[in-house]
């Protein structure tokens, strides 16, 4: 019973929280993958006011933070967002200190901060590209949640050697592991490479969430989103997998591939739509 409480009280602030212990678990997980190196890297998740009324006092806003533009299509809704500056690593040791719950005031104009951000900590330098990508994946699926950032490392090589071709390099990712056209059958979304933390690199990635769950930011990393942490996390999971194995037999001679049919077969057994235009012979 003692050693039961005493493990309890060494529990850092908020991980009894399960959205806060959730990403503070997925980002760590990020952190071991080797694509979150340094402070790289944010995640953001909406949140339902029932989820977060329990634990958070919703009626204490402990201070205010102006975005980069206004966003009244998100007015009234809750976030747990990574902080700036801040390094996965130390998440699961400290959530207040480097992650924040935000709620979008009534009007769009300001976040007021509910729980974290400790020190004065701001939240993710991405956060208009998170909330313009939160705002197109929304009108196309209500169930939306999750908007992921990292730097996959194999998606990452890729980029360098690759034809930045959607529908190309699509196909090339698709062909390098089975389930790859079953989990991410829309393909992938690529932008030219554009300076981070811009409202222009929000634009042009929110733009291709009208299509895509994933993008690609070449020579940078990959935005991937969904309904859950689990089903954002495992997207980027598969695309960066099928990277990986790109980069192993880049250069080498292949003697076989998933063909095409092969291709039309999976979707057919899976029951999913392929992006129209990469498969060959397709009905």
């Amino acid at each position: 019973m003692n050693v039961t409480l005493q493990t309890e009280r060494q529990q850092p602030a908020g991980f009894n929280i399960p959205f806060v212990r959730e990403m503070a678990e997925i980002t760590q997980h990020m952190w071991k993958n080797g694509w979150d190196e340094r402070n790289g890297g944010n995640v953001s998740y909406l949140l339902k006011e029932e989820e977060v009324a329990p634990y958070i006092d919703i009626h204490h806003v402990i201070r205010t933070i102006t975005p980069a533009f206004s966003v009244q299509e998100l007015a009234g809704q809750y976030f747990i967002v990574t902080a700036s500056g801040k390094y996965f690593k130390n998440v699961l040791a400290d959530p207040e200190g480097n992650l924040g719950v935000l709620r979008v005031s009534a009007d769009g104009q300001v976040l007021e901060v509910l729980w974290g951000l400790n020190g004065g900590a701001n939240p993710t330098s991405e956060l208009p590209t998170h909330f313009m990508s939160h705002i197109e994946r929304l009108k196309r699926d209500p169930n939306h949640r999750v908007v992921m950032h990292n730097h996959a490392t194999h998606v990452l090589a890729m980029t360098f050697i690759h034809e930045l071709d959607e529908a190309k390099f699509t196909k090339t990712l698709w062909q390098m592991c089975t389930e790859c056209v079953v989990v991410f059958p829309d393909g992938v979304g690529i932008i030219p490479w554009m300076m981070p933390g811009s409202n222009e690199i929000g634009r042009a990635t929110a733009e291709k969430m009208q299509e895509y769950h994933a993008v690609i930011w070449p020579q940078h990393g990959i935005f991937g989103t969904g309904t859950t942490i689990d089903e954002a996390f495992g997207l980027i999971e598969t695309i960066e997998k099928a990277a990986q194995v790109y980069m192993l037999v880049a250069g080498h001679d292949i003697r076989q591939r998933i063909t095409d049919e092969q291709l039309l077969a999976l979707t057919e057994q899976f029951g999913v739509t392929p992006r129209p235009g990469i498969i060959q012979n397709e009905v």
